[in-house]
């Protein structure tokens, strides 16, 4: 072995050896502290601190400070202080806009979205606070879902690896990453109360793998879903909870509550292992569990298995070494606004390049084009809990605008999305069309309202405490492909125009039937967050050379995906979906799972198996970028079980690696 060798060997056992010491040390001291404890401090752990913060909040913006959960300074017990969301801290203006989970998830580069994760932890630590709700983690079902954003795509393995990488870059400066929605929550018009239902096979081999991969990794917390899973509330699932989460999979850390709607009964949340109701104790309340004490229906010890945990974790993180000091002007700073490019620029999927239409050549082209009705947005995403205020947001055309200042070419566009005369002048007169095309948050996103299935008749009713279009909106897309308006603009630009290039903007998959054939290029970009147009500008002119790769499968048809009603009480979960469904049913896709084009060509050869043993498998090969241009690309392992008494899919995805 050689000394290098040696030494990472070392510091590998001697780091454990720590960590497990740091454990040792927080249940050891929580114990001590458990013992002191009173009822009402107990119970001051079981729940957050913050509904009317939570409310104001979602109302007014991003003006207030995090939630608490917990704390006891007589104690030393600190408080659990919560920042949402997935593309960065949710409730303080100016934070970084990152893209999308969806987008980061078809980057593949989990060194990447390690970064994303220290950037995340960062700013949350400079703005007070500790526990982080950025790891979205369900698997998508179907591309319809409003959340399909939050999440890293369709693949168990994918995902898990994928949030792993966040949490770590999360944890390492000592904020308590939280793994959400446990479990099946894959739905959002139906989310208050719908039943997920599917066999144990399917439970544990296709929508819990993700979530035992990052408890192993050790997740500090996990929280429940809204849904039922089986017709039992996921809040109140001692299977789901303490049977799977703690004796199957050793968790150590603690359960909190989606918000508001996620704990209904108080003894049934006690006896399934619900350590913490949040925003506030809307069912653990002192009556309520003072009560139940007073039945004999929970016991103290019931309690107090629930508090240890608390303590546990919250002591570990809080008393381990930071890496460095946080201070305010971390938050949203140059450098974690040129990581959120990066990420835009590494994230976006390249489906079709007919006849090298892409990279543009600013030195060839006089006139470009710019048309569709996302030309000047400025959306990051939805405008639920995992909204972000940035400071700052480069709309697509802004981004192009700065790009080609000073190029000698003429950027045309049109305000209107129905004026066709002006439309089609504009492409005629252009040397390539690009159309911004796709979604916005009136189309996908968190629905908000009150906690009840939403009504189907009336689904654009805004039923919560406002009627101003902030809440009481979002949910699951009614279809995968384009508005109506934008396959117009598309169609009338390919009619004038040879060199279109459609730039699609969407949390998931969209469908292209309707125009894909009439088009040179299709340019997947997500919701790329705060610098997204410079981004695209990059993209597109060459500078950088797309590497995403689809985190999902685009079919041809909207009916070769899993039945989707999100509006349904009971919807059965088959074991097969996304890439698996359609290898089963020998359906080609529109594009694969993992499919992603590049601006130049890359060559695998000398593929083989190397040293092997009963329990893993070992590939060796030689990944060459064998054209003229930079770029990077990620090479996907897929096996297939040759002999099983189930039917397995045709194939799984079990490792990947991104090569630059």
């Amino acid at each position: 072995m050689k000394p290098i060798g040696l030494f990472i060997l070392l510091s590998m056992i001697a780091n454990n050896l720590l960590a497990q010491q740091e454990w040792d040390d927080a249940e050891s001291n929580a114990r001590t502290t458990l013992a002191k404890m009173t009822l009402q401090q107990k119970l001051n752990e079981m729940r957050g601190h913050g509904l009317l913060k939570f409310g104001f909040s979602m109302v007014f913006g991003n003006k207030l400070k995090p939630i608490k959960a917990g704390g006891d300074k007589s104690l030393g017990i600190p408080s659990t202080v919560f920042f949402d969301g997935p593309r960065g801290i949710a409730a303080y203006k100016g934070a970084t806009a990152f893209p999308v989970t969806m987008a980061r998830g078809a980057s593949w580069d989990r060194d990447l979205e390690y970064r994303i994760g220290e950037a995340m932890a960062k700013e949350n630590r400079a703005l007070g606070g500790n526990y982080s709700g950025a790891v979205c983690m369900n698997l998508l079902r179907h591309p319809a879902w409003g959340r399909a954003q939050e999440t890293y795509g369709e693949d168990s393995y994918h995902v898990g690896e994928m949030a792993v990488a966040l949490v770590s870059g999360i944890q390492k400066h000592n904020v308590q990453a939280c793994a959400k929605h446990f479990a099946a929550n894959s739905m959002e018009n139906n989310r208050f109360g719908g039943s997920m239902n599917m066999d144990e096979r399917t439970l544990h081999e296709v929508y819990l793998p993700h979530f035992r991969k990052v408890v192993e990794h050790g997740v500090a917390s996990v929280m429940s879903a809204y849904n039922k899973l089986n017709g039992e509330f996921c809040g109140h699932s001692k299977l789901l909870l303490n049977d799977i989460l703690r004796k199957q999979w050793g968790f150590k850390g603690y359960v909190t509550s989606d918000w508001m709607y996620g704990l209904y009964d108080a003894e049934k949340g006690i006896k399934a292992g619900m350590n913490v109701e949040m925003p506030s104790g809307k069912v653990y309340t002192n009556s309520r569990v003072k009560k139940l004490l007073k039945e004999g229906s929970i016991s103290i010890q019931d309690l107090d298995t629930l508090v240890l945990p608390i303590l546990r974790t919250k002591l570990f993180f809080a008393t381990k070494q930071n890496p460095m000091t946080y201070t305010k002007e971390l938050v949203g700073c140059n450098a974690h606004i040129e990581l959120a490019q990066e990420a835009a620029e590494n994230s976006a999927v390249l489906l079709k390049n007919e006849n090298q239409i892409l990279p543009l050549n600013k030195k060839t082209i006089q006139r470009v084009a710019i048309m569709g009705s996302l030309i000047e947005s400025k959306e990051t995403g939805d405008r639920g809990s995992s909204g972000v205020t940035p400071l700052g947001v480069v709309s697509p055309l802004e981004g192009i605008n700065n790009y080609l200042t000073g190029s000698g070419v003429d950027v045309l566009t049109s305000s209107s999305i129905n004026d066709s005369a002006a439309i089609t002048r504009l492409c005629t007169g252009a040397d390539v069309v690009v159309v911004m095309a796709g979604m916005s948050w009136q189309d996908e996103g968190e629905y908000l309202g009150v906690g009840t299935i939403r009504d189907k008749a009336k689904p654009d009713r805004k039923n919560f405490i406002t009627r101003t279009g902030i809440m009481g909106l979002g949910g699951d897309r009614s279809y995968l492909h384009l508005h109506e308006h934008d396959i117009q603009i598309i169609q009338l630009a390919a009619s004038v125009n040879k060199n279109v290039v459609v730039c699609l903007v969407a949390g998931a998959a969209v469908t292209v039937e309707e125009w894909e054939k009439n088009v040179s290029g299709i340019l997947h970009v997500f919701y790329n967050g705060q610098r997204g147009g410079a981004a695209l500008a990059r993209l597109l002119f060459g500078e950088v050379n797309p590497s995403g790769k689809l985190p999902f499968t685009v079919p041809k048809a909207e009916s070769d995906l899993p039945p989707f009603n999100s509006f349904q009480n009971e919807v059965n979960y088959g074991y097969y979906h996304g890439y698996a469904l359609l290898d089963k049913n020998k359906t080609e896709p529109r594009y694969p799972f993992g499919f992603g084009l590049s601006y130049t060509q890359f060559e695998i050869s000398g593929f083989q198996q190397c040293a092997s043993t009963a329990d893993e498998f070992c590939f060796s090969g030689t990944v060459t970028n064998s054209g003229e241009r930079m770029g990077a690309e990620v090479v996907q392992l897929y096996i297939q079980t040759p002999i099983s008494r189930w039917t397995d899919p045709k194939k799984r995805c079990v490792d990947f690696k991104k090569f630059t």
